[in-house]
């Protein structure tokens, strides 16, 4: 197909395409229903952590079994306070970009644009960082006790990258069809140890059901010890908040959303729950501490003959929820360029497909730099409290909305307290780690994260533009075979 490109200049002095015949009205699709929102939401979440080492919660509750299954559940509740936060926004504006989008409509540009400063940052670390575990569980089995050669680790990660890339960039039924797939495989690896601790609880040894019939009779942690521990429940839960990312294009919103996140929290809190529960069963809280992967230790006590079903597990569920991160990832910087924060290239869509091409290759590029020198990954740990930070910044976002906006319509809305509750939660967040344990480089990651104003005043408020960037965008446009977002829905992230 021959694209015949006008150039023209639009807002912002950016070079926009004049669109022919077939390309007029060019925007997202709304192919993703509720059991690809459900497959998303429990995909993001459940990763590698639950099958590897979910012992932080144990280890900061002193080993007391009854503690570290409260925390276990009240991380749960809270993820599902926060999920029912972003249903509100998520059906009263469902675009594209997550907490972005709410957080620019309520608290205004520069806010945004930190965000998006800083998610450009964090994110694509954390997909690297999930590409790099995918490599290392796909190819230890190949070399046994030896250690995997850091190279073959890193053309392994960047292959995967690529080849997700690509498929989110080119169809998006097919990557929901790859995430509902992979999600129902996590599940079933999940289900098996779930129901295998179940039927050797009911079969159980005396000194096994002592772990539950004493469960509180441990020593009991203190009010920092039980903060520490409640950090490493939530950060088991992360993920909750994707689907927000992808509102614009999933089907019915109004009912899907709010339906979609009561299905998916609860069902993740419960298999978190029996999980958890199999590992006590089967392992002293000792063992569960000690053990370098829970899931494989599990399997040789239990069934030794197949034990190399939950290394596989292990790396299925890494390519899972690498899948959904890349999926926000692209939709994120999608909704960046649509707010003049990213290049306008970005915001464009595949004429053939009506996909956000362009916003792919731009992650994944990122994630593909932060693979190479791989140290890079480790300096985003101290990124953690950012997560939080924008979580309360967009749940006070909805506040804000409530009373500035009252008559926005809102298909579902969420008990107001709340909201209050999770800005609360989340301002204990970002403080706790700082007060607690200071290190310089939390100073540093702050001003990172101011330093994005730097960029935001000359380039956003200012406007700055060069004209030769026009250029390279048309020809880009097309190489690409890309063209701009039909102008009523460019409008809605003004």
């Amino acid at each position: 197909m021959g694209l015949e490109c006008k150039m023209r200049k639009g807002r912002n002095g950016h070079v926009k395409e004049e669109k022919r015949n077939e390309n007029d009205g060019m925007q997202l699709k709304k192919t993703i229903g509720y059991f690809n929102g459900v497959s998303f939401i429990i995909g993001s979440i459940v990763g590698a952590g639950i099958f590897v080492s979910p012992t932080g919660v144990l280890q900061y509750s002193l080993l007391n079994v009854g503690v570290a299954l409260c925390i276990w559940t009240a991380s749960g509740v809270i993820s599902l306070m926060g999920s029912l936060c972003y249903a509100e926004l998520g059906t009263a504006l469902p675009f594209s970009g997550g907490e972005y989008s709410h957080i620019k409509r309520a608290l205004g540009s520069p806010p945004a644009f930190i965000f998006i400063w800083t998610a450009m940052f964090t994110k694509p670390a954390s997909n690297a960082a999930r590409a790099l575990l995918f490599a290392e569980y796909a190819t230890q089995p190949f070399y046994g006790a030896c250690p995997v050669p850091e190279l073959l680790k890193k053309c392994l990660a960047l292959a995967v990258l690529w080849c997700l890339g690509i498929l989110n960039g080119r169809s998006v039924k097919m990557a929901a069809c790859v995430q509902t797939v992979f999600t129902l495989l996590k599940m079933v690896a999940l289900s098996v140890i779930a129901i295998g601790g179940i039927v050797l609880l009911v079969r159980g040894r005396k000194e096994n059901l002592a772990r539950f019939e004493n469960a509180f009779s441990s020593e009991v942690p203190d009010v920092s010890q039980i903060a520490e521990a409640f950090f490493q429940g939530l950060y088991a839960y992360g993920g909750w908040w994707s689907l927000n990312y992808m509102a614009e294009e999933i089907k019915n919103p109004s009912r899907n959303i709010p339906l979609t996140v009561m299905t998916a929290l609860p069902a993740v809190t419960v298999f978190y729950l029996m999980v958890n529960i199999s590992y006590l069963t089967v392992l002293t809280p000792k063992e569960i501490v000690s053990s370098v992967a829970v899931a494989v230790t599990w399997a040789d006590r239990v069934i030794p003959a197949v034990a190399w079903i939950i290394p596989l597990s292990v790396a299925v569920s890494i390519f899972g929820a690498l899948n959904s991160s890349m999926f926000t990832l692209g939709r994120l910087s999608y909704a960046g360029s649509q707010s003049g924060h990213l290049p306008v290239l970005i915001s464009m869509l595949n004429v053939h497909c009506c996909t956000p091409a362009p916003a792919m290759i731009f992650s994944t590029i990122i994630a593909s730099i932060f693979i190479i020198p791989s140290d890079l990954i480790a300096l985003t740990n101290y990124f953690g409290f950012s997560v939080w930070l924008m979580i309360g910044l967009t749940c006070a976002s909805l506040i804000v909305l409530r009373y500035r906006e009252p008559n926005l319509h809102r298909p579902y809305k969420v008990f107001l307290p709340v909201a209050f509750v999770m800005v609360a939660i989340s301002l204990f967040l970002v403080l706790a780690p700082i007060i607690w344990s200071p290190k310089v480089q939390y100073i540093y990651a702050f001003i990172f994260m101011l330093g994005g104003l730097l960029i935001y005043l000359p380039f956003v408020h200012f406007k700055l533009y060069f004209g030769f960037v026009g250029k390279i965008t048309c020809y880009l446009q097309l190489l690409l075979e890309v063209s701009p977002v039909d102008v009523s829905a460019d409008c809605k992230y003004d």
